[in-house]
């Protein structure tokens, strides 16, 4: 009897020694600083849109300073609240980054059925840039101004039609806010994603769209599409010819297109700090300053609580927007 309680013991000893280098595996990988692994960021649109050229550009440079790969996966559909369910339901552990752009913000506004609540269950690390969007339409269409596209539009009530990024997003918002202070009317024609919808713009299937400019520049350039006019308060250095839609005769039209970092609510404190502090260092990074220039974007950092109080803002906005405008999302 004693002799098998002694053949117990020892069985039951040498089975922790075994299992002792694996715990303490374990506890190391989990007391290893953050990042430990590669960061997913989340990108709520298409490959080659706006939000996905900036995500990439500062992803880019994140990555080398963190030492670890950002991964920027597109996850589009329903106005970006597909990714951001995904983010607000996912692990709080910094791994998997949501990249949105003003849509978070419109969201609320349209969409009845969301699965997390904007506030509650997300917080705002910092926004990264700010852009403006360029309404473009098809040389072939003959307009040289926003007044020439104006003119067409009245001539004919409800006939014409503008491009979006899909419904709820930075730029359905934008042409809904330029339609109501313009007061015509015009059918809304979404897309997957902007590149669908320039595509489209060029063939002369949809009227115009106001672009992100990150994605329109080369084809302005290149003169398959024709700046009318930028969305922003203020002309841009990178189209300083362009008048604003406020320049055009549109008072009360200016809309400014950002992109944000943001993850979930219940994310550490630490973590949140590292990300904030990692984003800033990138967009104070001559190379990236450069990429987002060509862009003709600029970077827009904020302090955490600065951001999240914003959010709230764009928020209210967006709601009178979506109510004036009676939209609500598919």
């Amino acid at each position: 009897m004693k002799r098998q309680w002694f053949q117990h013991v020892a069985t039951w000893a040498g089975a922790v020694a075994l299992a002792m280098p694996l715990c303490m595996t374990q506890a190391q990988a989990q007391a290893q600083p953050y990042p430990n692994k590669p960061i997913r960021f989340l990108v709520p649109f298409t490959a080659g849109s706006g939000t996905d050229l900036i995500a990439r550009t500062v992803g880019d440079a994140m990555s080398r300073s963190m030492g670890q790969p950002i991964v920027v996966e597109n996850r589009p559909g329903a106005g970006g609240s597909l990714a951001t369910a995904q983010v607000a339901r996912g692990e709080a552990d910094g791994y998997t980054v949501l990249i949105p752009s003003s849509s978070h913000a419109v969201n609320p506004a349209i969409y009845t059925n969301l699965t997390y609540d904007t506030v509650r269950d997300l917080t705002g690390i910092t926004p990264l840039a700010a852009l403006p969007n360029v309404m473009v339409v098809s040389p072939a269409r003959g307009w040289k101004t926003v007044a020439d596209a104006l003119a067409a539009a009245r001539a004919k009530p409800g006939q014409l039609n503008y491009a979006s990024a899909g419904v709820g997003s930075a730029t359905h918002l934008n042409a809904e806010k330029f339609k109501l202070q313009a007061g015509f009317e015009a059918q809304h024609i979404p897309f997957k994603g902007t590149p669908e919808a320039l595509a489209d713009v060029m063939g002369e299937r949809v009227d115009w769209y106001f672009s992100p400019l990150s994605s329109a520049l080369p084809l302005i350039r290149e003169n398959k599409l024709l700046a009318l006019a930028v969305s922003t308060s203020q002309r841009t250095a990178t189209l300083p010819q362009v008048p604003t839609t406020v320049e055009a005769g549109v008072p009360g039209s200016d809309f400014v297109f950002w992109v944000g970092m943001i993850v979930n609510a219940q994310t550490p404190p630490a973590i949140q700090q590292r990300l904030h502090a990692e984003a800033l260092k990138a967009l104070a990074d001559p190379e990236v300053k450069d990429r987002l220039t060509r862009l003709g974007a600029e970077p827009y950092p904020m302090q955490p609580e600065a951001f999240n109080a914003f959010i709230r803002t764009e928020m209210d906005a967006a709601a009178r927007i979506a109510k004036a405008a009676n939209l609500k999302g598919q």
